[in-house]
């Protein structure tokens, strides 16, 4: 009674909700990111949707979660969230129900099944996996690492690196090395220029898995006319010659079957696919070479 008092068109709206539209609301008791990523990747699988992200981060205690409350009601919608707090999560749903609102856990299942895989109950603690533990000191370090041997800088120091990605000008090398850094790899990128060779130590690398990063050379072209669209400069130069751009590209193949280096192309693939593809290739050298070791820990 006293919801509808309150809010009398947030249970009518939410049981006629527009076809392709959706509010959507985040709710996470620490920065969010996770339940970010979740529902990045579920709408992925949707037809351009029309979708009002409404992001509550930090949602810790009865009165934060009250104060949000007149947000859900006025824009009603699906509720996502990761809450561990038993008393601030069941007050969600309990809104969420006298709302006439869908309302999420999007970790239950999974935090489950781990339960009863690993014989254990989860601890329940918000944010835990943003600790600044190990790991997080390792992707600083790693991002760090990155920054500074962006496009063939310090290569002197190439040999600390985890992973080295060469290809021509705009095949995504930075993106994809920024990527890799922000899940703890050590990244140095390489532009292979037919007039300027290679640092030699590129070639004499014995710890960093080398890969090459290729792309079809149209999709190449007109990469290359936007970014100098975007910097108000002529188009008409070699950078974008159609007949220039193949044989950059093969120049780059050349040297990438030369030296034996595994090859990813990006034309189709987002900065996450190729990122996930060069961690696959990294994982099965590790996984190599602990096999070499007479190691089998798991990676």
């Amino acid at each position: 009674m006293v919801y509808a008092l309150l809010f009398p068109q947030a249970r009518k709206n939410a049981l006629q909700p527009e076809p392709n539209r959706l509010n959507l609301h985040l709710v996470s008791d620490s920065t969010g990111e996770t339940l970010e990523m979740i529902a990045k990747a579920a709408l992925a699988q949707f037809d351009n949707p029309s979708v009002s992200r409404h992001f509550w981060p930090m949602v810790r205690s009865r009165q934060h979660l009250d104060r949000i409350v007149p947000e859900l009601a006025d824009n009603p919608g699906l509720v996502l969230f990761t809450l561990v707090n038993p008393e601030t999560r069941s007050r969600l749903e309990e809104h969420c129900r006298h709302l006439g609102l869908p309302a999420v856990p999007v970790l239950d299942h999974v935090t489950a099944a781990l339960e009863s895989q690993l014989g254990q109950e989860a601890h329940g603690r918000p944010g835990r996996q943003h600790l600044m533990d190990e790991d997080y000191f390792k992707r600083v370090d790693a991002i760090q690492y990155t920054i500074a041997h962006d496009d063939g800088i310090g290569h002197q120091d190439w040999e600390e690196a985890d992973i080295v990605l060469a290809g021509v000008s705009r095949s995504s090398k930075t993106p994809t090395s920024i990527y890799l850094a922000n899940r703890g790899y050590k990244v140095a990128n390489i532009p292979l220029v037919v007039e300027s060779p290679p640092p030699d130590n590129l070639f004499r690398l014995r710890h960093p898995l080398v890969v090459g990063l290729t792309t079809a050379p149209e999709r190449l072209v007109q990469i290359r006319r936007n970014r100098l669209l975007s910097l108000n400069e002529g188009t008409e130069t070699s950078y974008v010659d159609n007949d220039r751009v193949k044989a950059e590209l093969q120049f780059a193949r050349r040297m990438f079957a030369d030296n034996g280096w595994p090859v990813i192309d990006v034309t189709r693939r987002s900065i996450e696919e190729s990122a996930a593809a060069i961690i696959r290739l990294a994982q099965e050298r590790e996984r190599k070479d602990r096999q070499v070791d007479g190691v089998s820990k798991p990676i």
